[in-house]
Parts: C-alpha cells; sequence; structure tokens
C-alpha cells in the first residue's frame, strides 16, 4: 500500500461533507435549502440530511422555512477568531484615533467560553501605560472588557456557562460566587459600560454591537489610576469611548431598532 493510499484511509468522509457544508454559506449566500447543498455537493437528499441535522442539533447551522443558514456556534467557538478579523479591520482606525484623543490605551476582545481573547491594541506611546500583547487571553470576570462581554448574556446562559467553573480561586475585586456574578452581570447589563481597577491601572469598556443588537465584542480605555483619578475624568473618558463604541456598532451594521427587547440601546453616564 502506498503512503498517499495509508494517508487516504485515514480521511472522514462525514466529517469532509460536513465542513463543506458550511463552506457554502458566505456574505453572498445565506440561505440554502437542501436541495441546493446536495445539488452543489454532489450527493443525494438522503446522504446529507444527517450531516445537515446534525450541525443544526449543534448549533453550527439554523433552520428556518426549509432554508439552512449559519448558526451562532461558527462564530461562538473554534471559528471566532477568524470571524472577528472584520471586527478588528473596522474598529482599529477609530481605536487608533481615540488612543491618540486621551493618550490611554485601547483594546478589543471577544469572548471564548468564559476567557476574554485580545484581538487588537492601540498602544500608549508613555512611561505608564497598560499593554495587554494580542491573544492573550483572560477569564472574564475579573476585567472590564470580560464582564461586558458577558452582561450580553441571560441569566440561564450565564449559569449553564459557568456551571463547572470555580469562581473563589481568583482574587477580589472579581466575584467569587456564581450569585454575586449574576448581580454583577445585570447591574452592567443596565448601565452598559464597565469600571474596573487592578494593580494601579484603571480600565473602563463597553461593547461593540453587530447588525443583530447583541455585543459581539468590547472595547476599553486603560491607564493608571493618576490618570484616571482626577475629577470628572472618568466621565470624560466614558463618554469618548462610548461614542467611539457607537461609531463601530454602526460600521457592523448595527442601528437601535435592531436592539433586542429587554436590552436599551442608551447609556447614563
Amino acid at each position: 500500500m502506498s503512503s498517499i493510499e495509508k494517508e487516504t484511509d485515514y480521511s472522514v468522509p462525514a466529517l469532509q461533507r460536513g465542513l463543506s457544508v458550511l463552506g457554502l454559506f458566505d456574505a453572498q449566500t445565506r440561505a440554502l435549502g437542501i436541495n441546493e447543498i446536495a445539488e452543489q455537493l454532489g450527493v443525494s437528499n438522503s446522504a446529507i440530511y444527517r450531516i445537515l441535522y446534525t450541525l443544526t442539533d449543534m448549533g453550527y447551522l439554523k433552520k428556518h422555512n426549509n432554508q439552512y443558514e449559519l448558526g451562532a456556534q461558527v462564530i461562538s467557538t473554534g471559528f471566532s477568531y477568524l470571524a472577528s478579523r472584520d471586527i478588528v479591520e473596522i474598529a482599529m482606525p477609530h481605536l487608533n484615533a481615540l488612543r491618540d484623543s486621551t493618550s490611554l490605551s485601547c483594546h478589543l476582545s471577544i469572548r471564548e467560553g468564559t476567557d476574554s481573547l485580545y484581538l487588537y491594541r492601540a498602544f500608549a506611546a508613555q512611561r505608564l501605560s497598560v499593554n495587554i500583547p494580542i491573544g492573550t487571553r483572560i477569564a472574564c470576570h475579573c476585567t472590564a472588557m470580560g464582564r461586558v462581554l458577558l452582561s450580553d448574556l441571560g441569566t440561564a446562559q450565564l449559569r449553564l456557562l459557568y456551571q463547572h467553573v470555580r469562581l473563589d480561586d481568583y482574587p477580589a475585586p472579581a466575584p467569587r460566587t456564581l450569585p454575586e456574578l449574576e448581580q454583577l452581570a445585570a447591574v452592567d447589563r443596565e448601565r452598559q459600560w464597565v469600571v474596573h481597577r487592578s494593580d494601579y491601572s484603571t480600565a473602563i469598556a463597553t461593547g461593540i454591537r453587530d447588525h443583530t443588537g447583541r455585543i459581539s465584542a468590547a472595547i476599553n480605555l486603560s491607564g493608571p489610576d493618576a490618570i484616571m483619578d482626577p475629577d470628572g475624568t472618568q466621565a470624560r473618558f466614558t463618554e469618548l469611548l462610548m461614542h467611539c463604541a457607537t461609531q463601530i456598532s454602526e460600521e457592523l451594521g448595527y442601528h437601535k431598532a435592531n436592539t433586542p427587547q429587554g436590552i436599551s440601546s442608551t447609556s447614563t453616564l
């Protein structure tokens, strides 16, 4: 048996077909029926049905009026980093401008599970500045951006996400119990911005909304307490941050009319 034949023996046809199904969808093709999917892959409807059922059951596809569309799981798990490229490209000039106007570092992150994944930083070139490298993962409940990302989840979703996570292993001021985290999330959801202090620095964060009105990413302004503490400073920085988030969200297709019921689209400083 040749090496090529040996390698072929390890292939999984069902997995190949499943990934091929996901690859059929793009910006121009957002919904497909089972006949269209089977035809494009060159297989029968019966051969593709179980794959479609499995992908739908796992959340990678969703079915609506006998049409299949990409599901939320495509973005929320292993595909999230790739899906976030558009967010980075859109947010980058806005965050750079915010850094330049405030002389503070800005960061962009998305949620992967219970972690906040840092995707971009606009680093402030000053002696005392906050500099979190791209690719860093920090537990969501321990950071301002992470708490903003968690605020998009309902109570049931939050409980499910943290049902096997020990919170008492993390130092204050992070919440140490699930009820405490739920209470914080409710406050963060209503206020729509979060202030977090740690290691002589302060971060202010708020959410970026996508075209559906959901929080798909978070941004922050962060700097040393000496800069953030003077009277009126935090309010001014928060206003600038919220304005920046609005600009990015609008470029992602967000309009206030798209805001899901129960989620406020205004903020009070």
